[in-house]
């Protein structure tokens, strides 16, 4: 609440204004500062905070180490991806920004609504097609002699065995997205159809607000992007997770219930208790003479306590006797050093 003025301090403001102690554009000009509006562009609404935004970087960067694992295990040469930016724009404005020809993936996520669309530039693509048709030797015998790896890649169509080919790639980048987010939400995620052609995309509306990570992507000498689209409806049903104090709540009670089964499977573990009577020392010719009726001397008296082991370890003291019509015994006290 701004403070009250009394009328003295009133009295006093007027008269230094007019003794020009105080420049009354300089006051104008400082209140003009405090009340400066910031504009809001209604076509392309923020949904997300800056919270949430930090915790989609904190996915996406182990994402993008999955995805760059993966990736080279499946191309037999080194892939790396890294976060290069998260934008929130609106869907014309995405489909505006990539090349009219280049590769799309659209998949859905369950239970998550709306889907999601995973663009590759039809170069990359080629040069996947190039890697998983044995095209290796060809691409590093063309950097060893200085010539460009994108000799010939130069493509404007992909056949139908070529996007059976690119359909791998696109499925295991899904799957990967879909482990990405276990911690946060489990995913069912399914590859729904693969395009080429931004403009007969009709899965979104043009206005709908959409959140696009990018992607460097590089590979050989290239240098390329991997664009991820994802519409705000997806992050509706969990934006109470995407929160980051949330979700580190949400794993400490996660790991308490964890201890707290484990500790209810812990008691139910059945234990063998044994009683030792005693030792008996012997030779090998006494032992082979042993017979039935024999009668061995064991070192413990009657009245000596004997040894309990619990799992193979001695545990307590014990005096042996007889409860209804078994052998019984009763715990005297606990052998030093066991807890």
């Amino acid at each position: 609440m701004d403070q009250v003025l009394s009328q003295q301090e009133i009295d006093m403001l007027l008269s230094a204004m007019n003794n020009g102690e105080i420049i009354e554009d300089v006051v104008e000009e400082k209140a003009d500062e405090q009340i400066k509006a910031k504009k809001y562009d209604f076509r392309r609404p923020i949904k997300l905070s800056k919270e949430y935004i930090n915790t989609l970087h904190m996915i996406f960067e182990d994402y993008a180490k999955m995805a760059s694992t993966a990736l080279s295990t499946k191309l037999r040469t080194n892939a790396m991806m890294q976060v290069a930016a998260i934008e929130q724009i609106s869907y014309d404005e995405f489909i505006h920004s990539i090349p009219k020809f280049t590769l799309l993936g659209v998949m859905q996520s369950k239970p998550m609504n709306g889907l999601q669309i995973l663009e590759i530039n039809p170069q990359l693509s080629t040069l996947f097609i190039e890697l998983l048709c044995g095209g290796l030797d060809v691409i590093l015998t063309r950097k060893e002699k200085d010539e460009s790896i994108f000799e010939d890649l130069d493509k404007k169509s992909f056949t139908d065995i070529e996007l059976s080919i690119l359909t791998e790639i696109v499925e295991l980048l899904i799957d990967t997205f879909q482990i990405s987010w276990r911690e946060i939400v489990e995913l069912d995620c399914t590859l729904e159809s693969l395009d080429t052609n931004p403009q007969l995309l009709q899965s979104m509306s043009p206005n709908e607000p959409i959140t696009l990570i990018t992607f460097n992507f590089k590979m050989f000498e290239v240098d390329s992007f991997v664009s991820l689209c994802i519409p705000y409806v997806f992050f509706e049903g969990m934006i109470d997770k995407l929160s980051i104090r949330n979700w580190f709540d949400a794993n400490r009670n996660e790991n308490e219930d964890d201890s707290e089964s484990l500790q209810k499977s812990l008691n139910n573990v059945e234990l063998e208790m044994e009683v030792q009577l005693g030792n008996a020392h012997m030779n090998l010719s006494e032992f082979l003479q042993l017979m039935p009726g024999d009668i061995i001397k064991l070192d413990r008296k009657i009245t000596d306590p004997l040894d309990s082991y619990i799992a193979g370890k001695p545990y307590y003291r014990v005096k042996p006797g007889k409860k209804d019509d078994y052998l019984a015994v009763e715990l005297i006290d606990q052998l030093e050093g066991e807890d």
